[in-house]
């Protein structure tokens, strides 16, 4: 096992270093600073793409080496491919014979799709793009898009300590880090108490406070 993850502070490559932080794996870790298609040397060339997370698990130059971009599915390979190593943790994945796998795929996906795709939107207009072009109005109507697609998270809570089978998972993961990236967005104040309760319980771990344990407020862009 040889395994790899390029990360940036702040960004989506946070749901993949918790799952390693929680699962208690040995890995490598390269912290960049971002955007790194521009600022760090040679990553293009292994990334052509350019984007956050990168993840490899294999031996440099083997014809076999896993390379993964998505940051929920490196979690869920992760959680799949050494579930009963490390730690032990394999309780962080839902198995397809358990009532709440289809719940947690669908919150798998979510996570990006629908929560982390309008932040984007709310990131690049507010303070990624030169203050002559950023749009205000696009930024505003996204964030109101994130909090509505929100309330799934807050029926959710009402009477549960995590998304699904009982117990805290990728999921959870997932979709912490989006309340995260809220945070970060100040688009925290929109959150209702259920969710807000939620969120401070994930703060709480260990796993999440490693993880996050980069995003100092020098390594992050400027929230105006």
């Amino acid at each position: 096992m040889a395994l790899k993850l390029w990360h940036c502070a702040g960004s989506r490559s946070i749901r993949p270093l918790w799952t390693l932080e929680e699962m208690g794996l040995d890995f490598e870790l390269e912290v960049m600073k971002f955007p790194p298609r521009f600022v760090h040397a040679g990553y293009t060339d292994m990334n052509p793409i350019g984007t956050v997370p990168f993840f490899t698990d294999g031996a440099d130059g083997s014809d076999t080496q896993v390379q993964m971009t998505e940051s929920a599915g490196i979690s869920q390979y992760l959680v799949d491919r050494y579930g009963s190593a490390g730690s032990g943790l394999s309780n962080l994945a839902i198995g397809v014979d358990e009532p709440d796998y289809g719940s947690y795929l669908n919150w798998l996906h979510r996570s990006d799709a629908t929560l982390t795709f309008p932040q984007t939107l709310v990131l690049r207009y507010t303070i990624l793009e030169p203050e002559a072009t950023r749009l205000p109005k696009v930024a505003d109507d996204y964030s109101k898009w994130f909090h509505s697609r929100l309330r799934t998270v807050e029926t959710a809570m009402a009477e549960r300590e995590f998304l699904c089978g009982d117990r805290f998972t990728i999921a959870d993961i997932a979709v912490g880090f989006a309340l995260y990236f809220a945070e970060f967005l100040k688009l925290s104040d929109g959150f209702k108490p259920n969710t807000l309760a939620y969120y401070e319980r994930l703060k709480a771990r260990p796993g999440f406070q490693r993880a996050t344990q980069y995003d100092s407020p020098s390594a992050l862009p400027k929230v105006d």
